[in-house]
């Protein structure tokens, strides 16, 4: 959904600000033993915004509600997912929280929830539990209660996130740091890449491997298959992102993998690649191939392409395979400078084409820096 002219685009709420709205009216309609239409929540940012709720139901042991997660205009996995609280009584003070069905299970360590717990991130833990906790107070009532989260349709949501690779099993993540979602906002996925090279990290990689996509990552696996899935991570645009969070947890090797469109923009370096963050520059690829010693008939094509696929195609059909050398050796340099020359052991990079066949490599070594680690 592109944003119109003079319009806005409509912010969304986390699912963990979901499941605190959730975790409040349910609590309330266990004490009030009435069903809850409307609640009120404060959320990290410093507002105080209503949840609709979508269903309500009660018993003389526990309260239920269902929130519908509105992510706003923002192309997110979770939107229209049904976020179901259940809040009961025990006899012991304090606020357990807890997942259900559909709400993952943490199994790899390098995530900010520990080993088997659920895989509901600190802050929509404080949330859930302060706010629960101001109801308890108000109501004056000295026992505590158990908060369970479960998000019906979440195992088969989370097949759309990286939760698999991050060892997240069962479902998805309960989320959020603002407790609103930014429409289009980068920071979700970045925050995704981030955890993943940690993840990697904690099992013991000191090679990642980077792609920007699903078939640019299966042909990583193929060049490494004796990496653990740890040591794979999808970067997508953020190429700048990931190269410094990988410097920044002391990877010693990185290896990227892309393609013709993304990385002839990383061997200009530029580090985030999205297409409406920098166009394709033709004279730039026209002037590689000048260097590659292609024909003026050549690089007078590539300079009226459409594509950079397509100046792949013709540089490929024309066998100027030094080309795509010069374009990875580039995408390795440019990497460098992103991270500091200190910053790997060893960079490399593989272009494949659209359908995933090597077009070029190359690789950067630092051996000053290999010398120093043995």
């Amino acid at each position: 959904m592109e944003e119109q002219p003079g319009k806005p685009l409509r912010h969304g709420y986390t699912t963990g600000s979901c499941a605190t709205a959730g975790a409040k009216a349910a609590l309330l309609a266990l004490i009030e033993q009435a069903p809850q239409v409307l609640v009120h929540i404060r959320i990290p940012i410093g507002e105080t915004v209503a949840f609709v709720l979508h269903s309500s139901t009660y018993t003389q042991q526990w309260g239920e509600v269902t929130v519908i997660k509105d992510g706003g205009d923002d192309p997110d996995a979770t939107h229209g997912a049904e976020i179901v609280v259940r809040v009961s009584f025990r006899a012991e003070p304090g606020v357990g929280i807890d997942g259900g069905v559909g709400v993952g299970r943490v199994t790899k360590p390098g995530l900010p929830v520990d080993v088997g717990q659920a895989a509901i991130n600190p802050v929509p833990r404080k949330m859930i539990r302060e706010t629960v906790q101001e109801v308890l107070d108000q109501y004056d009532i000295g026992h505590g209660v158990d908060v369970l989260v479960s998000v019906p349709a979440g195992e088969e949501i989370a097949k759309k996130t990286l939760n698999g690779r991050l060892g997240i099993l069962g479902g998805i993540s309960i989320l959020g740091t603002r407790g609103t979602v930014v429409p289009f906002s980068t920071a979700a996925y970045k925050a995704s890449v981030a955890q993943a090279i940690r993840v990697a990290v904690k099992c013991g990689c000191d090679h990642i491997v980077l792609s920007t996509g699903g078939r640019t990552e299966t042909f990583g696996i193929s060049l490494y298959p004796e990496l653990s899935e740890e040591a794979f991570v999808e970067m997508g645009d953020f190429v700048g992102f990931a190269l410094t969070q990988c410097q920044r947890q002391g990877i010693r090797k990185v290896t990227l993998v892309g393609m013709m469109g993304k990385f002839s923009k990383v061997a200009q370096g530029v580090m985030m690649v999205h297409s409406k963050s920098a166009p394709v520059d033709f004279g730039f690829l026209a002037q590689v191939a000048i260097e590659s010693e292609a024909s003026e008939a050549l690089v007078d094509e590539i300079r009226g392409a459409n594509t950079a696929s397509q100046v792949g195609d013709l540089m490929a059909a024309g066998g100027y395979l030094r080309y795509f050398e010069r374009l990875c050796e580039r995408c390795c340099d440019a990497g460098l400078q992103e991270v500091g020359r200190d910053g790997f052991d060893l960079i490399e990079t593989f272009i494949i084409s659209m359908k995933a066949e090597l077009l070029g490599k190359a690789a950067r070594y630092n051996y000053g820096k290999m010398g120093e680690n043995g």
